[in-house]
């Protein structure tokens, strides 16, 4: 099939993604070299030492409270009333991809390499600021899980690219047949089937080793055979 110059373009962003990805990873272990710890296993370590210089940073509970905004106190349990509809989604979908992604054949996803729970090993936060931060880790955790699994979920029911460009689409979009394609829609549509039941890779981010989980399915193709990682990249995110 002849590259179109938005498959050229894409091959080209694709390409430069990957160069910033192995840079990324190379400034991560500097930043850990830097504030002293490593991962064994998922877990963090920290050097002798360090858990004690944190602790000296730790604002006291008293502290804290005092100095919160009164707004801040008052929406406090709205903010917190959203951890039942958080924990039924996360348990809807887990149960979800576990039959009809089997059904499906579709790699299933790895919950825990999305729902990532580590702040409150941080000796300088205090017990209200480790509950935000393990508040917000999951949350956020469980909305990149179903976003994973509702992306494969679309490009085994509807590949389909959308007229109106989004601003965040999800990782396999570029993927998708275009929209109103209606000569190569049926073929393209068994031909990501196929290759969604077939690609079983390893976790391409090294968070995947660290944490010894491996997601059936983390690395995918685009139609010009290059890899497409499960985010759009952002620098901030990772420094």
């Amino acid at each position: 099939m002849h590259k179109t110059s938005m498959d050229e373009l894409v091959q080209r962003l694709h390409s430069l993604q990957a160069e910033l990805e192995s840079e990324i990873d190379h400034l991560l272990r500097e930043k850990r070299h830097a504030f002293r710890y490593s991962l064994e296993q998922g877990k963090v370590r920290f050097e002798q030492g360090v858990k004690a210089l944190h602790r000296r940073e730790k604002v006291a509970l008293w502290l804290y409270l005092r100095r919160a905004k009164p707004g801040h106190i008052l929406t406090a349990p709205v903010i917190y009333s959203l951890i039942v509809p958080f924990m039924l989604v996360d348990l809807m979908v887990t149960f979800y991809q576990q039959i009809c992604f089997r059904a499906y054949g579709i790699p299933r996803v790895v919950r825990g390499r999305y729902v990532v729970i580590d702040r409150h090993h941080l000796a300088y936060l205090n017990v209200i600021e480790k509950l935000n931060c393990l508040y917000c880790g999951y949350c956020n955790g469980v909305l990149e899980y179903v976003r994973e699994v509702s992306a494969r979920t679309e490009q085994y029911w509807c590949p389909i690219k959308h007229a109106l460009r989004t601003p965040d689409p999800h990782h396999l979009t570029d993927q998708f047949v275009d929209y109103g394609d209606a000569e190569n829609y049926k073929n393209q549509l068994q031909k990501l089937r196929k290759e969604m039941a077939t690609l079983k890779r390893k976790a391409a981010r090294p968070s995947g080793s660290e944490t010894g989980e491996q997601d059936e399915w983390e690395t995918s193709t685009n139609n010009i055979g290059l890899p497409i990682t499960n985010a759009p990249l952002n620098l901030t995110n990772h420094l």
